[in-house]
């Protein structure tokens, strides 16, 4: 039985690798247009930014080694140009030898990836692409010598992580995002403090705008604003590489991308695809996305190498989970944001809590965002999203796995994590975010999220701030009421609203208050995640010069 690979890299490489250790006796060639089979894309930024030091550190395998370790026949710079299903074969180009032939196949596996998108502008041809190692190199060519006027189009991962990249080593980095947030999975008031430190370290950030044109000196924006550019990197997003698969008439799917079912079979039973190119199923809607993800084309090319091997495997759907850090910041989500849930019209529920990244008698504790989405009803966990110096990627990863494993909001206060002062809290951030969840789901503390304010208090609700007179005259949400909360109970008589919503700094002094309130008869909602969570939101809208953000994503 002979298989065909085409493209290597995270899914036709896993695919490749894995057959073989299935079946020493199964033919398989592999097809890469490129010059590099297997290389580490996602560290493509850190090499552009000298953190990665040596060029073969990108370089995982070669067609040698692969050759040597696995029997692999690896065919690079070879580029197959059509597929022809009836007979079973693919044409292939050889850009080196400039030869054409064609390869048969018992099974094809399709990883051809994404492909830069491309916009309509004047002067586009200026702008580079980030997407091999070859990419890199032009890059670094382009930025060598003297400081230079970068313009980054488009915030997205791997635009974020070139400009830190680019900081580092002392260009002028501008970022030009089309929409009204950077890192745009994310919701905005989760990814205001990252937008700000990010420019605290000196990247200038526009959003709201898409290129207009790019000169030969500067990139002009719809904006009206123009800004010095010697080298523009393109970074607004990918779109699926299935020119081969719609050639040859394999169904493409409402995603986009190239339809698959459980297996990774396409429409033709002997075809099969991996990657970037490859539609997912959500978890969480049970739609088809686009994930550009490696850690989903490495399993996904495994779990094709399976059925080819004739196990009876299936894949799971995709929780979707992603990370991106800079200058010392990382934002991470998994599953739904509330911007995603609002989009689909799944009903839900969402709390924040600001804990400290271990214990904060012990040096070095760092305050960091976390947001929950869960389902009413039934407490399901749909999302969850973090922002902070630390211990970011470990309480995501924990919801990610409570969210595979079908835990609720309510279950997190329950998981045994481990703690020592300098790695946690004897109450976990993860746990804190289930005691906040375990209180709304029973009711015992309604919440009123940042962007609902103003609406409840047009409707006559009264908001009192229950921080102390400092922390109020170091910035207030504008008509607040001061009652620190020591003396909330001594001054109830000054209270006679029947509909009361309070916030402290993060909630959890809100929490207190408002049983403090509502065990006095009166009505009252905190305000969930207090004033940090309520200024980022209102910085991001007043960002983006729109309040519709949620109304109309």
């Amino acid at each position: 039985m002979k298989t065909i690979i085409i493209g290597g890299v995270a899914g036709g490489m896993s695919a490749a690798t894995r057959l073989r250790r299935l079946d020493e006796t199964a033919d398989i060639t592999i097809y890469e247009a490129g010059p590099d089979v297997s290389f580490a894309n996602c560290g493509l930024p850190y090499f552009i930014g000298g953190v990665i030091g040596k060029r073969e550190s990108l370089l995982l395998q070669t067609p040698e080694s692969l050759a040597a370790r696995f029997n692999l026949d690896v065919r690079v710079n070879s580029r197959v140009t059509s597929i022809n299903r009836a007979a079973r074969t693919v044409t292939v180009h050889n850009s080196e030898t400039n030869e054409t032939y064609t390869d048969s196949y018992d099974s094809l596996i399709l990883s051809p990836g994404a492909a830069p998108r491309k916009l309509t502008v004047p002067g586009w041809d200026r702008s580079v692409t980030l997407r091999n190692v070859p990419d890199a190199d032009r890059i670094i060519a382009a930025v060598a010598g003297a400081p230079k006027y970068v313009v980054i189009l488009g915030a997205g991962f791997i635009g974020v992580e070139v400009a830190e990249n680019l900081r580092h080593r002392g260009h002028s980095v501008t970022i030009v995002q089309s929409g009204p947030t950077i890192i745009a999975p994310l919701d905005p008031e989760m990814i205001e403090p990252f937008h700000r430190h990010l420019e605290a370290n000196g990247v200038t950030i526009v959003v709201n705008a898409t290129v207009t044109e790019i000169t030969e000196y500067a990139v002009r924006l719809s904006d009206g604003t123009s800004f010095t550019a010697d080298v523009v990197i393109s970074s607004v997003g990918v779109t699926p590489d299935h020119t081969l698969a719609v050639e040859a008439g394999l169904r493409i799917g409402t995603a986009g991308g190239i339809w698959v079912d459980d297996q990774q079979r396409t429409s033709d039973p002997n075809i099969f695809a991996v990657g970037d190119a490859a539609e997912k199923e959500s978890a969480l809607t049970g739609d088809d996305q686009m994930v550009w993800l490696a850690n989903l084309a490495n399993r996904h090319g495994r779990l094709v190498a399976d059925v080819v091997a004739g196990l009876d495997v299936r894949a799971r759907p995709s929780v979707t989970t992603g990370i991106i850090g800079a200058f010392g910041m990382a934002a991470a989500i998994t599953g739904l944001s509330e911007k995603a849930a609002l989009r689909a019209g799944i009903t839900h529920w969402v709390m924040h809590v600001h804990p400290t990244s271990h214990a904060g008698y012990y040096p070095g504790a760092e305050t960091m965002s976390l947001k929950v989405v869960f389902a009413p009803e039934t407490g399901k966990i749909l999302g969850a999203q973090a922002v902070g110096k630390d211990g970011v990627d470990k309480r995501i990863d924990v919801i990610a796995t409570a969210i595979y494993g079908g835990l609720t909001v309510s279950d997190l206060m329950n998981l045994e994590l481990a703690y020592a002062p300098q790695f946690g809290s004897a109450k976990d951030a993860i746990n804190q975010a289930g005691y906040v969840g375990d209180n709304i789901m029973d009711g015992r503390t309604p919440t009123v999220q940042w962007h609902e304010l103003e609406e409840r208090r047009a409707a006559g609700a009264v908001l009192i701030d229950v921080r102390t007179a400092d922390e109020n005259h170091a910035g207030d949400i504008p008509g607040a009421l001061l009652i620190p909360i020591d003396e909330l109970r001594d001054r109830l008589d000054e209270i006679s609203a029947t509909d009361v919503i309070v916030h402290c700094k993060v909630g959890q002094r809100g929490h207190t208050a408002t049983q403090i309130l509502r065990s006095k008869g009166i009505t009252a909602s905190n305000l969930d995640g207090g004033y940090l969570t309520w200024r980022a939101g209102m910085d991001s809208i007043e960002r983006a010069k729109s309040a519709s953000l949620f109304t109309n994503n």
